[in-house]
């Protein structure tokens, strides 16, 4: 017999690994282990053999996913960088803190092994854990022999076939996962930073109306999080929400009619439905009171069915939980999972509803015969002369990973278990037990009658065999007898009424009709959905009411709003999501990489944030129309995070970002502040200003991003534009000197009078150095602002100064410096034009790319 080897076996979970280790070491509850480092890891020791191969199995496991993904630690913080940086900004995968000792004694026993088999879930999320523990396991290691282990169900027969049908571990279906943890994390971690820091601080977000009663008022870390499969659930919630307040009642009419006979009362719907035209409805029936009998034309009698539920994917069982128990889908996955490591149902995440031919469903019915309540339709089911067998509808759902979920185990109810287990423990069963059942038989009889040309019917049904509903409780298919018609008989109806009704919008999205939403446009994975939803109620965009109804917060409505105002519908619909899960598949069965997924995916999601940020107007708009401002951001200027123009050449560790001062003007200031105070300032007579995607091709170090300036028309010299695109980095002419003429001062509201117009005069020298004076102004201003050009010239004072008096006597106006550029020459020119020296209010400045002297 050759030597035995060593095998390190890893499950998902602990209670996975005890229940693997516990099977194969001969099927008792008892199976020697040791501690490992991490006191929940624990390390099964028994020997086995496998494909003949004599081996020294050690089970053990891991706690769900041992490596994270982030960003590098330079763009963790919120405040080091743009966070349109983080579509290209470097990313790792680490194992956290909390990890750090499974991750040591997965190396220790790796050290003396030759074989790792991997019983991690097998779906994509434990295909990609499964490629963490193979890449912890191999660097100390790489000689490892790695195999994986594909089971469905953690019974006896599933376990025995996994471990002597090993495979190798597919890349594909980890890469698919990459694809999604990587582009989550990108797109998430830009929009929650870019709305959170511009309406955080900018409102006071007041959601005590909302069932969770959170006041986040005041709160700084009140975190406004972006998920790109999260808001589009939220649209779908938030557009219902909008078809309910756009709905206007209107009033229709209709005509019922009811037939009593000894058999029974017929009541007969009008096959028109109903009318809005009250007067035509009025004048249809009463041609019908007119001429009142009623003649069938139609009998029709047919066998009717009805089918049985296809198989059970996760989708279905977290629907017909939340119709028949009001379980919320993430409770349910969550007890789900305990029944399925407990061992009693199978694997619960999978989105096959056709059962495999080779599936022994007798095998799987005949554990259920001694169950006190169903066992006895279970024993119907095996007998052939009962004929009540019948094989299961073939879905159209595969994840060729898993079957459809169906029990593993009997049980009349364990003593640990809650009544939500024993619930969904019975759903399973019956389910499963009504799917391989007959389908419900029903005779149907349909009649048509005619009231002076109107047409009328009504159907009843008797029930000939129930079948599959003996069984499954949770759905009915009532008799609905009715008199007996023959075809040409006449009768005078008992009742004919002209009724009027009102049209009702529609109900809020229940937990179900969203699963179906999501399911239906493709969005989200039968692993995450339920986690999608729960985080619309944790991060308080929408609640939930005792009838499991989603509305949203008014948090919620804002944001959708806002985006939808932006005219992108892709950052709240789910076309842009859809897309990304299908191209997700694809990666999964080989046919595209997980790089050119992402590029192409990330780069549209960029576009997207871009030109959101441009629009950034539309989300403030919105929440202006739910929430107060806040006055907040005022005395937080520095620590304001607005848009990247440049890496700073100061620190070079920190970016510079377009910001608004606290007076109105607007400077890039460096991120590091106060630690690094480098910071540029900008002319005052800038009204808007706006980074945009285009990069200066002059300026180096790079990439120096293009400023789209708008200046106050009044404020600035002839012959300049209003509108600039703009460049901080030093190659821009026009930027430079307008910073020189018009200053970076501030634009002190208590000197500029509201509502009254600001003048402009600009002192320039001419080409005899004599000085002249352009007068820009409009209409007769009360104030005018003077501004001398900072070059060094040595005009005429007293002629410049006759000719500003000429005109100040002309215009009656009242003379207010607010920015002098040449602070020799003023103070020889404004005593003479004014005559009072005393009564002026200079600001003396020159600035010059930050610098004031």
């Amino acid at each position: 017999m050759s030597r035995p080897i060593r095998v390190l076996n890893v499950a998902e979970k602990p209670s996975v690994a005890k229940s693997v280790a516990t099977i194969l070491s001969g099927g008792t509850n008892f199976c020697p282990s040791r501690l490992s480092h991490s006191q929940y890891n624990r390390i099964f020791e028994f020997h086995y053999t496998i494909r003949n191969q004599p081996c020294e199995m050690l089970v053990t496991s891991v706690t769900g996913h041992l490596m994270e993904i982030d960003f590098d630690d330079r763009y963790r913080k919120w405040n080091s960088c743009d966070p349109a940086i983080l579509y290209e900004a470097p990313v790792k995968k680490f194992v956290p803190q909390d990890k750090l000792n499974v991750k040591k004694t997965l190396q220790d026993e790796a050290k003396h092994c030759q074989w790792l088999v991997l019983w991690l879930d097998c779906d994509q999320e434990g295909e990609n854990i499964a490629f963490e523990v193979v890449d912890v396991c191999c660097a100390v290691n790489p000689r490892l022999d790695v195999w994986r282990a594909r089971f469905s169900a953690l019974t006896s027969r599933d376990v025995y076939q996994a471990v002597q049908n090993l495979v190798r571990p597919n890349k594909w279906l980890a890469d698919a996962v990459d694809v999604r943890q990587e582009s989550d994390l990108r797109v998430g971690a830009s929009f929650t930073r870019f709305q959170t820091q511009l309406l955080t601080n900018a409102y006071l977000i007041n959601l005590n109306n909302s069932a969770n009663a959170h006041q986040a008022e005041g709160d700084r870390n009140h975190v406004l999080s972006y998920g790109p499969c999260q808001f589009p659930t939220l649209g779908f919630v938030v557009e219902r929400y909008w078809e309910i307040q756009a709905h206007e009642p209107e009033e229709f009419w209709t005509i019922n009619c009811s037939h009593t006979a000894e058999e029974g009362t017929a009541t007969f719907s009008w096959m028109r439905g109903h009318m809005f035209d009250y007067s035509c409805a009025v004048m249809i029936y009463e041609m019908c009171v007119e001429e009142p009998t009623a003649t069938v034309i139609k009998v029709l009698d047919q066998q009717k069915l009805k089918n049985p539920p296809f198989p059970l994917n996760t989708v279905e069982l977290n629907k017909r939980a939340s119709w028949y128990f009001r379980m919320s889908s993430e409770h349910t996955m969550k007890v789900a999972e305990d029944l399925y490591q407990s061992g009693f149902i199978s694997y619960p995440r999978t989105e096959t509803d056709s059962f495999a031919g080779n599936t022994d469903l007798h095998a799987i019915v005949q554990e259920q015969q001694e169950h006190p309540v169903w066992g006895s339709y279970a024993q119907r089911l095996l007998d052939p002369e009962a004929g009540l067998w019948k094989n299961p509808r073939i879905g159209t759902h595969s994840d060729n990973a898993h079957p459809p979920i169906y029990p593993t185990k009997f049980s009349a109810g364990e003593s640990r278990w809650t009544q939500d287990h024993h619930r969904l423990y019975e759903l399973v069963v019956r389910h499963f037990l009504a799917c391989v059942s007959q389908p419900a038989i029903g005779a149907e009889t349909k009649i048509e009658i005619d009231i002076a040309g109107e047409l009328f019917s009504v159907s009843g049904r008797t029930i000939i065999a129930k079948n599959y509903l003996d069984v499954y409780r949770f759905e009915s298919w009532g008799n609905s007898t009715i008199p007996k018609y023959t075809f040409g008989q006449q009768f005078v109806p008992t009742t004919l009424t002209l009724d009027s009704g009102v049209t009702r919008p529609p109900p809020l999205l229940s937990e179900a009709d969203l699963i179906n939403c999501m399911d239906k446009a493709g969005i989200g994975t039968d692993a995450t959905m339920h986690d999608h939803i729960k985080k619309l109620l944790d991060r308080l965009y929408a609640t939930k009411d005792a009838n499991t109804r989603f509305a949203p917060t008014k948090l919620g409505e804002a944001l959708v709003m806002g985006y939808d105002d932006m005219g992108y519908e892709e950052l709240w619909k789910p076309s842009q999501r859809s897309r990304m899960e299908s191209e997700t598949k694809e990666v999964s069965v080989g046919r595209k990489s997980k790089s050119e997924v992402l590029a192409s995916y990330l780069q549209d999601m960029k576009a997207y944030f871009l030109d959101a940020r441009l629009n950034q107007v539309k989300l403030k708009e919105a929440m202006d129309i739910f929430f107060e401002r806040s006055n907040r951001s005022a005395g937080d200027d520095h620590r304001a995070v607005g848009d990247t123009v440049r890496r700073c050449g100061v620190c070079n560790d920190s970016d510079m970002v377009l910001k608004r001062r606290p007076d109105g003007n607007f400077m890039v200031g460096c991120l590091g502040f106060p630690q690094c105070r480098n910071v540029v300032w900008l002319p005052g007579s800038i009204s808007e200003a706006t980074v945009t995607t285009q990069v200066c091709n002059s300026c180096s170090p790079g990439p120096v991003y293009m400023i789209q300036f708008k200046f106050r028309m009044l404020e600035i010299p002839p012959g300049y534009n209003v509108n600039h695109l703009g460049c901080i980095g030093g190659c821009d002419e026009i930027l430079r000197h307008l910073t020189e003429i018009c200053g970076t001062g501030s634009r002190n509201p208590s000197s500029v009078p509201e509502g009254e117009d600001l003048g402009h005069l600009l002192v320039m020298p001419n080409k005899q150095a004599q000085g002249r004076v352009l007068a820009s102004t409009a209409g007769k201003p009360d104030i005018l602002r003077v501004t001398v050009l900072p070059r060094l010239f040595n005009p005429n004072v007293l002629s410049l100064a006759e000719e500003i008096h000429k005109m100040k006597m002309q215009e009656k106006l009242q003379y207010h410096v607010l920015h002098v550029g040449n602070p020799a020459f003023c103070a020889q020119l404004i005593p003479i034009i004014t005559g009072e020296e005393s009564s002026i209010h200079a600001r003396v400045a020159i600035s010059l790319y930050g610098k004031i002297v």
